[in-house]
């Protein structure tokens, strides 16, 4: 209830009228049933526009520390993640990454729709990168569709480190499913795993024309004078 009264009579109708988002290949969600929506991630603002765009719920797999601020910006950024269906999860790998991927699986599990961010945090500078092969493995453990959704122009409205988004109009491109039941019992195989992942990725950028590295986001990151979260 809290969901949907967000989207349809608090935040949404807001958002909306300011931003005028727009999107194509709408009807590529299914109507029923789960599936992952994997998105190329350039803001914070991604898992904004993405929830509001569509017309069932989703849930988004969200770093922990935004649910763990302090203060008025604290609780503020909290509310906003609860109210657009982020599910906190620990990314620091190990254990922390086993359980994020039994999270997502819950959400599958219960016929819902997962969105994942398959490069594993936002992009530095707007390139396409190496994707994460945690989406692959969850795809053939739940049996689930995999869909390509690119984000456009969120990064000019929110780009990374600015507090007040900019009022620019932003897009969202969706892709066709794609179905990997072909690998079905392979999801503990890394070279299958890394192979659906690539699949994954070469359908975004094919979807979106980013330019692609393959390399990881994260590692990109490390390397810049001041790391960007």
């Amino acid at each position: 209830m809290f969901y949907w009264l967000m989207k349809y009579v608090v935040i949404g109708p807001v958002v909306k009228a300011v931003f005028r988002p727009w999107i194509v290949g709408r009807k590529n969600v299914p109507a029923s049933g789960a599936a992952i929506l994997a998105s190329n991630h350039l803001s914070f603002a991604d898992s904004i526009f993405l929830p509001l765009m569509i017309d069932r719920s989703m849930s988004f797999l969200a770093k922990s520390d935004y649910f763990t601020g302090r203060g008025l910006k604290g609780w503020s950024t909290k509310f906003f993640m609860k109210a657009t269906g982020q599910i906190p999860i620990d990314r620091s790998g190990g254990k922390a990454s086993e359980a994020s991927l039994n999270t997502g699986l819950q959400v599958l599990g219960g016929g819902d729709l997962l969105g994942i961010y398959p490069e594993g945090t936002r992009s530095p500078d707007g390139t396409l990168y190496r994707g994460r092969t945690g989406i692959a493995r969850m795809a053939l453990e739940a049996k689930v569709p995999v869909i390509p959704v690119i984000m456009v122009d969120t990064d000019t409205a929110m780009p990374i480190g600015r507090r007040l988004p900019r009022i620019v109009r932003v897009g969202i491109v969706i892709g066709e499913p794609l179905d990997f039941s072909r690998y079905a019992g392979m999801e503990n195989d890394r070279y299958i795993l890394r192979s659906v992942t690539d699949e994954i990725m070469v359908a975004l950028q094919r979807l979106g024309e980013q330019k692609y590295e393959d390399v990881y986001a994260s590692t990109v990151k490390d390397r810049l004078p001041t790391r960007v979260t």
